[in-house]
């Protein structure tokens, strides 16, 4: 049985693995995208760190998503798989949107930036409940090296997940108000999540 994580609403069902595995090399291909994908908002982010040691912690987070992006890419080239451009994102694309729509009133610069941190967030405890149970598909299916590659991921994206929830936290200047606004979009997400989660990608 699926279960919830983190923080989480709704869990993926289990046709996504299904279709995760039938279709292993889009997902790979997938997966790298959305690594170039985290690096690239983890730098955006450090340009409006409100503090060097946001900044730093913004910094650390990047390399090791291109870290993590390297190491997809090496699986693809075993594979004779091209990157290829990269698909669109409809599962950021509308987590963003929600932000926006669910502050009637319009958001202050350090909403925004909440707002940016929890999206983050989001993405992470997604990403890491699906790695979770692709880890275990795949070890089920004998793929013992790529499932100790995604096992290893599953342990970073829920520390990417807390590093998040913790700058949210540091922007906002408040925990009850990170924790309160963390529930809404998680909320809304787990509705996304049931709406789009049938394709092999990692947030599909």
């Amino acid at each position: 049985m699926t279960r919830v994580m983190l923080c989480l609403v709704q869990a993926t069902a289990p046709s996504w693995v299904e279709a995760a595995l039938q279709n292993l090399d889009a997902l790979l291909i997938d997966h790298a995208h959305c690594e170039i994908k985290a690096a690239t908002n983890a730098l955006s982010l450090a340009s409006r760190a409100t503090d060097r040691k946001m900044a730093e912690q913004l910094a650390a987070l990047a390399e090791e998503e291109v870290q993590h992006f390297r190491q997809v890419l090496d699986e693809l080239g075993r594979r004779g798989l091209r990157l290829g451009l990269p698909p669109a994102d409809t599962y950021a694309a509308e987590l963003r949107a929600i932000a926006h729509r669910t502050r009637s009133g319009g958001r202050s610069p350090r909403e925004t930036l909440l707002d940016r941190f929890l999206i983050g967030a989001l993405i992470e405890a997604r990403s890491c409940e699906r790695f979770r149970l692709l880890a275990d598909a795949l070890r089920e299916r004998g793929e013992g090296k790529l499932a100790d590659f995604y096992d290893e991921l599953f342990t970073c994206e829920a520390r990417h997940y807390r590093v998040l929830y913790d700058l949210a936290v540091d922007a906002i200047g408040s925990e009850e108000l990170a924790r309160e606004r963390l529930a809404e979009l998680a909320r809304e997400e787990g509705a996304l999540n049931a709406r789009l989660g049938g394709e092999a990608s990692v947030h599909g």
